[in-house]
């Protein structure tokens, strides 16, 4: 079993027990708010992640971090959950059990994710369509865009919907191009 497997397997309960706290306090949506707004000031500070990972910070270093950081713009509620897992020594695994929450949220909302890369920002009218078009392929009553922008697409972007991948991108058809004419060649 992979190291990845097993965090994910580690994740998973964390995640359910923070979902099933949130559904008995009635407060899903703001926990899932809360949760988004970790994940977003995790990935812009490589430095905060390293810290929390990091085994020879302590527990009381780490908990002043994270009030210090989050304190007053997240619930009691998920700051409680995040004292948890500093003192479970869980907190380096914050991203995983993130996004294992999410993705259990989103499923009891029948909301479907759709990470979408592009070369450039969309507007709101080709974010509308594009939610439009995902909802009609998935059948789903809500759909959550979650867009990245990557120059190296060139042009036209990428969905991922669960495990599959839509590539429009430029990149991917001179990737395609590429793999035919090496198939071609031999």
């Amino acid at each position: 079993m992979s190291s990845n497997n097993v965090v994910i397997k580690i994740a998973q309960p964390y995640a359910v027990a923070l979902l099933e706290l949130a559904k008995t306090k009635k407060v899903t949506k703001k926990v899932s708010k809360d949760i988004q707004l970790v994940q977003s000031i995790l990935s812009q500070s490589e430095k905060l992640k390293i810290f929390l990972a990091n085994p020879l910070k302590t527990v009381e270093a780490k908990k002043q971090v994270i009030i210090a950081t989050f304190g007053d713009q997240i619930s009691e509620h998920t700051l409680s959950f995040l004292m948890i897992l500093v003192d479970r020594k869980r907190i380096a695994m914050l991203d995983t059990i993130a996004n294992k929450y999410l993705k259990l949220a989103y499923q009891m909302e029948s909301l479907t994710i759709a990470n979408i890369n592009t070369s450039i920002a969309l507007n709101s009218e080709q974010e509308n369509l594009l939610t439009e078009k995902i909802k009609i392929m998935t059948k789903a009553k809500e759909v959550k865009l979650i867009i990245s922008i990557d120059p190296e697409l060139i042009g036209g972007f990428t969905i991922q919907i669960g495990s599959k991948v839509i590539d429009t991108s430029i990149k991917g058809q001179l990737r395609q191009m590429a793999s035919h004419l090496d198939m071609v060649a031999t």
